[in-house]
């Protein structure tokens, strides 16, 4: 391109070099856009004809082989189930003939070929496999295994050899198609190349022109901008050139003021941030070693206390056994109140110890059958159900992640509890259940007991909280403690319901397994259907209370794993008295 002519103003050279470079611009445009529809023309052929083709043309082949693995299988095993493969990829393979049909008006010989294959398939049918499943049914696998010569095997060699060539002349159409793409892509390409070439001319010479006026100011104002930006927030910006620019500087500068300002927070806020990190990490690491040494401290001073509160223990019942009558009414009483005293200290100190142990000392988490568990538990609290006259009962309980030794320790806690809290007048009854909600099992132990007040509901899980006298009800006050924070310990919570009718209802969740959330959700919604088809609207909650019910009835003997008419199995009895 010539220069412009010496004299012109930067604005009108400015629109005389883009007059020519647009006009350049919309001739290239124009033929890249014929080009370019040529282009999505072949690409559309590549992707919706040639490659669905050759992925229908093996999809073909697949259900002719499923065919005659399906008739094989049937002359061998005469199952009608084997037949099930035969029909399926019958169906398919019409289904792909009709689909492949609808892309192959410009491709005759494709067309041709597809042709040959529905021929040869038809004779190979009819000759070979319709021949062996009516020869199967009427006579027999033998004589069907008797078709299956070598005759037939060497028919069904032609049909693959019919879809080989079918899928040949499918990929020679699809490689021609994508030769096509790739020349008119190149002259794409080379339009491309031209128009970039035409606006990097253009550029030049806007830059040649530019040059003195425009890109010197701003460079010299870059430059500036830069060392700012490398670190230097102290360093003014001077700027020269237009008015424009001028101003330009003056913003940018002002920007770099505000910056630093911002810059001098930040840093002391940091600085601040740091301190604060530093101090709660080094409170951090203390609060980390004093529980560590309370816990040594608990562990040892627990052992420690055993062994002289054990001589106290036997000291004491030896006054009480030998000198027992032999001293007056009061020294037999203080000697009682020792003996109580020191036993009492040792259960303590053991429930501490069992406390402090939860969630330090683990065996891992594995799946543990809570119906296994209740059995130990009913063999743990057997003396006391014996003593109580109680009955036990559990139906239907999960099987969850957690730690069985545990998990029996916070069921026996709480059925102990249930026989401790019994009325003298009324046959203690625990029963223990279980129900999905969401993704955690709500697990139930009821009783018929004394009942707890809603005011005195949260405080009984509170370690050493007593609601009566150790003479009312003896104990250490601690095993509801042990029941929560086992519970915790599993990812649980649990709470008094205090909307039973009579007794006491401690309920606690504990994580169900995925597998159970899934079959559950699956259930509800193969339910729901039923459920509006038959009109029954009671939930399947109720299984659990039928079998309680059943469980309870005055006749009913001792047994386990009985079928029941609801259809669920499992309820476990444990009655003692």
């Amino acid at each position: 391109m010539k220069p412009v002519v010496g004299g012109w103003s930067l604005r009108r050279r400015v629109i005389t070099l883009l007059t020519v470079v647009g006009v350049l611009l919309i001739g290239l445009a124009a033929a890249e856009a014929a080009m370019a529809a040529r282009n999505r023309t072949q690409i559309d052929a590549v992707l919706n004809e040639t490659g669905p083709l050759r992925v229908q043309s093996q999809e073909l082949l697949n259900a002719l082989l499923d065919q005659e693995t399906a008739i094989r299988g049937y002359a061998v095993s005469g199952d009608p189930d084997d037949l099930t493969p035969y029909r399926e990829g019958l169906a398919q393979e019409k289904s792909v003939t009709a689909s492949m049909r609808t892309l192959l008006d410009n491709y005759p010989q494709i067309s041709q070929e597809l042709q040959t294959v529905e021929e040869r398939v038809t004779r190979w049918r009819q000759s070979v496999a319709e021949p062996v499943i009516t020869t199967t049914e009427q006579s027999g696998t033998r004589a069907g295994q008797a078709l299956v010569t070598e005759a037939a095997r060497q028919q069904f060699d032609e049909v693959r050899s019919a879809v080989n060539d079918l899928q040949g002349e499918v990929l020679a159409a699809r490689e021609q198609t994508a030769h096509d793409v790739r020349t008119s892509s190149n002259v794409l390409v080379v339009l491309l190349i031209v128009a970039a070439l035409v606006v990097v001319v253009a550029g030049a010479v806007l830059l040649l022109s530019l040059d003195r006026m425009v890109i010197r100011p701003l460079t010299g104002l870059a430059t500036q901008v830069r060392e700012v930006a490398e670190g230097d927030y102290q360093h003014g910006i001077a700027t020269v050139g237009p008015p424009e620019f001028i101003q330009l500087g003056e913003d940018v500068d002002a920007m770099r003021q505000k910056i630093a300002a911002d810059l001098a927070e930040v840093r002391a806020a940091r600085e601040r941030i740091e301190w604060v990190n530093n101090q709660l990490q080094k409170q951090a690491e203390e609060l980390t070693r004093s529980n560590r040494d309370l816990e040594q401290f608990a562990y040892v001073a627990s052992h420690d206390l055993q062994e002289p509160l054990r001589k106290v223990a036997s000291f004491c019942q030896l006054l009480q056994r030998r000198y027992a009558g032999q001293l007056d009414e009061r020294a037999d009483q203080y000697i009682a109140f020792a003996v109580d005293g020191a036993q009492r200290m040792q259960r303590l100190i053991n429930d501490l110890l069992a406390f402090s142990r939860i969630g330090r000392l683990t065996t891992g988490f594995v799946e543990v059958d809570l119906n296994k568990v209740m059995g130990d538990v009913a063999g743990q609290t057997e003396a006391a159900r014996q003593y109580a006259d109680a009955e036990l009962t559990w139906a239907d309980l999960p099987v969850i992640l957690g730690e069985e030794p545990l998990l029996t320790n916070l069921l026996a806690n709480l059925v102990s509890n249930s026989i401790k809290f019994r009325r003298p007048d009324v046959p203690s009854k625990v029963h223990v259940s279980a129900r999905l909600v969401g993704a955690e099992w709500e697990i139930t132990c009821q009783d018929n007991g004394i009942g707890i007040e809603p005011e005195f509901a949260d405080k009984i899980f509170v370690i050493f909280q007593r609601l009566h006298s150790k003479d009312a009800y003896p104990g250490t006050g601690i095993g509801l403690a042990i029941v929560k924070k086992i519970v915790e310990y599993h990812g649980g919570r649990v709470w008094v319901d205090t909307d039973v009718p009579e007794g006491t209802a401690i309920r606690f969740t504990l994580p169900a397994l995925p597998e159970d959330v899934e079959a559950a959700a699956a259930a509800d919604s193969a339910a729901e259907p039923n459920a509006l088809t038959a009109g029954d609207t009671t939930p399947s909650t109720e299984a659990p209370a039928a079998l309680t019910e059943q469980a309870d009835g005055p006749d009913q003997p001792d047994r386990a794993d009985d079928t029941l008419e609801s259809g669920r199995t499992g309820d476990m009895r444990e009655t003692v008295g």
